[in-house]
């Protein structure tokens, strides 16, 4: 049986980490790579890097930032925000990254997903989903959940991997920020209807919410931000309460 991953995500806006770090023993909170050099040494499994800059620099810095993360750490990592053409990826794998996340670019020209499998493979292109539950139908949204779409989760979702993506990010916007726990329900119709591996996020506020998303939830991954960077979750403590509950991770 494969392991479950946990997954710190870090939020980067100017090639900062943004959205408050409470480690005792940062230098500098705010920078991703001395973070993630953290997060490798205790027991992330992997990084998600998501650029929320809006700013023309941002393939630079980003290109910048991951090589210098590449350097440091010897997990894999993902990156995303704004990535919308083969040159973009191109860049940041060939500076080191793993997988490269896209979103909003998927939907505006899901082609693209194509594309990018043809020329970098399956194994490194991650489609970001963000949904929003409204009147019972799960709906995706674009901008951090500020843009409706007529799209509709589950179809978007199989339409995902019918055009050769490796994994699915699938963030709640109903539950992202509560720390109320993940949304199970879906995840679970995610990962019956799919075979690609499904990533939860949104909703990480305690132990106990992991178990739930790996049991109810079905899901692959659980990735998290506050919970770990305010060390409210020691990932060490979480994987062993998850393999005490019978959930395969990397100890």
């Amino acid at each position: 049986m494969l392991t479950k991953r946990i997954i710190p995500c870090l939020d980067i806006k100017n090639g900062r980490t943004v959205k408050g770090i409470n480690f005792v023993d940062l230098r500098d909170a705010g920078d991703p790579v001395e973070l993630a050099e953290i997060y490798a040494r205790t027991g992330a499994d992997e990084l998600v890097f998501l650029d929320i800059s809006a700013t023309e620099e941002r393939r630079r810095t980003l290109a910048d930032l991951v090589l210098r993360v590449a350097e440091k750490v010897n997990i894999p990592f993902t990156v995303g925000g704004g990535i919308s053409s083969i040159e973009d990826v191109d860049i940041l794998l060939h500076n080191g990254a793993d997988k490269v996340s896209i979103n909003s670019s998927a939907v505006k020209n899901p082609g693209l997903i194509n594309e990018l499998v043809a020329k970098f493979g399956s194994q490194c292109i991650v489609v970001a989903i963000d949904a929003k539950e409204i009147d019972g139908e799960w709906i995706v949204h674009l901008v951090g959940g500020k843009v409706p779409t007529t799209l509709n989760l589950f179809e978007w979702a199989k339409e995902v991997e019918q055009r050769g993506a490796g994994e699915i990010l699938f963030t709640s916007m109903n539950h992202d920020g509560t720390k109320n726990g993940f949304a199970n329900q879906a995840l679970a119709k995610l990962s019956t209807e799919l075979n690609i591996p499904i990533i939860a996020s949104g909703g990480a506020g305690n132990i106990q919410h992991f178990t739930d998303t790996f049991i109810e939830g079905k899901a692959d991954a659980a990735l998290a931000a506050s919970v770990f960077h305010f060390k409210e979750i020691e990932i060490k403590n979480l994987k062993e309460e998850l393999r005490k509950n019978n959930i395969p991770v990397r100890l």
